[in-house]
């Protein structure tokens, strides 16, 4: 964003443009006229492209063009511009003030905390003169009560209703204000209480309506105000979430004793009967060496890291930080590799077939190579994606490529079957089965070429509706999966209703087959009761001969792992097949 729209961004975000007149700032307009004994004067805001009079004297219009109106040079400089004669003057002398008999302009800057130039307080006269420097004194004196002006009729949206306390804006402009005035680097330590978890917010605004929570707010935001004592100034800066600073000299070490030695007047924050669940985030930082709205997120980040770790209160952890920012980067960037085809790649990994020793199918894994930080796990990415809505466009991308790859494949005389993983989200899109369907019929591929993998615990997070879909996905040909099983808190009364043909036991049943009799008294019951209920039964994870040998004692009919190969790219597949039956 260059310098005007910044400019302008900061005119808008006041909200002063075309409101209605008002007496504060006609009275400052009227002793401008009267100081300076000239028939024009106004309080002139540089628009776009125009001039805004949010008050004036001697004016009919309530706007002019701005160009060649000295007043955007006031704005754009900052500085006081004076035009003793406009005909005299080489740029003005053709302007419209010029034109309308305007020979003589004073105007002082209408500057905003971050220094940006709204307009200009500035008077006009139908005859040439000088101004004297007392009254130029008085010309800025009257711009800083106009800004003062605008800065309070802002600030009557800077209180939150609620609960009666300033608001985020107003927390950032303190932080801003703090650090301009005292000494940079100085240490100060920030606090931010969150009232209740967002899922138990949630459930309470369904259960006993939004009153209730306004009410804790408010009510907090009371008690919060009396913890911290009169000297702090507290803050509303979230849903249900409040703030302060620390007293100066008190670090976060001193902070976590005092939230200790408070922690039962902590918890009443949550409201009556432990309504919501208050826990603190503690965010120290040097004055002037972050940004305010960065100060907050460490706060907010402090008190997440203390829910998701189920404590009171947590000190920002640089750390933790660091790996929140590299989640935020990854999520960011996925988005935009969806469209790039060089940054995704599916690879394959085969499936064996353990009567025979043939490769029978593979499962389609994703792989992404991010232009900066290199290879990335799907371990870390596939998690990030599936708890957001890229998971819809994600799996819409490997359905794609996957099913172009069995059409491919299949044109060769290839035969494939492919299995692709995907989330609780997809289960609850209505056309998922149809998109699917319309997938395969482009790519002239049979649906019994694909199957879908989905895990036990995306299944049971909303079991009527993962029903519905996965019937329709049946009904259409395309096989299905149960991935990771075992690992999941499926009832096993449903499991047993699920349209599923295969069922694949996690690898983690795999790791110490070889060396604990019980877990491999585990894998046989899995494998005899998946087969009894007649589901085709799949290992994954088989990593050594001996694993695969006491496999096979079990009765299952597949597996995969590093055993027989690692996952691979589509040409490297077809070689690898080419080989001779693996033996068992």
């Amino acid at each position: 964003m260059n310098a005007e729209a910044e400019r302008l961004h900061s005119l808008t975000q006041l909200e002063i443009l075309g409101t209605p007149a008002s007496e504060s700032f006609d009275r400052i307009t009227r002793l401008a006229s009267k100081i300076f004994n000239l028939p024009i004067a106004a309080v002139s805001l540089t628009d776009s492209d125009r001039q805004w009079f949010k008050s004036r004297v001697g004016v009919e219009h309530w706007s002019i063009p701005r160009e060649k109106a000295p007043c955007s040079q006031v704005a754009e400089t900052c500085g006081v511009v004076i035009i003793e004669d406009f005909l005299a003057d080489p740029f003005y002398s053709d302007s419209l003030l010029a034109k309308a008999g305007i020979r003589f302009y004073a105007g002082a800057p209408l500057v905003t905390r971050d220094g940006f130039g709204l307009g200009a307080m500035c008077v006009l006269g139908m005859t040439p003169r000088r101004i004297h420097r007392e009254e130029l004194t008085a010309l800025r004196d009257l711009a800083a009560t106009v800004m003062a002006q605008i800065e309070l009729q802002h600030a009557f949206g800077r209180i939150d209703p609620i609960s009666e306390l300033p608001n985020r804006t107003q927390f950032i402009e303190d932080l801003s204000d703090l650090a301009r005035d005292q000494t940079p680097g100085q240490r100060r330590t920030a606090v931010l209480v969150d009232l209740i978890a967002v899922d138990q917010m949630n459930h309470v605004v369904r259960v006993m309506g939004q009153a209730v929570v306004d009410d804790m707010v408010k009510t907090a935001g009371r008690l919060f105000r009396h913890l911290i004592g009169p000297q702090q100034k507290a803050y509303h800066v979230g849903a249900t979430q409040l703030a302060a600073l620390t007293p100066d000299g008190m670090d976060e070490i001193a902070c976590s004793n005092f939230l200790t030695a408070q922690a039962e007047r902590l918890r009443k924050l949550g409201g009556p009967h432990a309504l919501g669940s208050t826990v603190v985030g503690i965010a120290p930082f040097p004055l002037g060496g972050l940004p305010p709205i960065d100060i907050l997120r460490i706060a907010q980040g402090a008190a997440l890291d203390a829910r998701s770790m189920n404590k009171s209160f947590e000190i920002y952890s640089q750390a933790l930080d660091t790996a929140s920012q590299r989640s935020f980067i990854l999520l960011r960037d996925f988005e935009a590799a969806l469209k790039n085809p060089v940054e995704l790649r599916l690879v394959y990994q085969p499936r064996i077939d353990l009567a025979t020793g043939r490769c029978v199918g593979a499962e389609a894994l994703m792989r992404w190579t991010h232009p900066t930080l290199g290879s990335i796990s799907p371990g870390e990415f596939i998690p990030l994606i599936e708890r957001i809505a890229l998971a819809t466009p994600a799996t819409a991308w490997v359905l794609e490529t996957a099913i172009s790859q069995i059409a491919r494949w299949r044109n060769h005389g290839i035969d494939f079957v492919v299995s692709v993983n995907i989330s609780s989200t997809n289960l609850h899109e209505t056309d998922f089965a149809s998109r699917v369907s319309q997938i395969l019929v482009r790519h002239g591929v049979e649906p019994e070429w694909l199957e879908l993998e989905v895990t036990e615990t995306a299944v049971m997070t909303d079991a009527a509706q993962a029903l519905v879909q996965l019937s329709k996905l049946r009904a259409a040909g395309i096989r299905l999966a149960i991935d990771d099983f075992g690992t999941g808190y499926s009832s096993l009364a449903y499991l047993q209703r699920l349209p599923v043909h295969v069922v694949k036991i996690d690898r983690a049943f795999m790791m110490g087959l070889d060396v604990d009799p019980r877990q491999l008294s585990l894998v046989t019951m899995m494998v005899s009761m998946a087969k009894h209920l007649g589901y085709r039964v799949v290992a994954e994870g088989v990593e050594t001969q001996q694993a695969l040998k006491l496999l096979r004692t079990t009765g299952c009919d597949e597996a995969q792992g590093y055993h027989f190969a690692r996952p691979m790219a589509a040409d490297e597949l077809v070689r690898w097949v080419g080989r001779d039956p693996i033996a068992l």
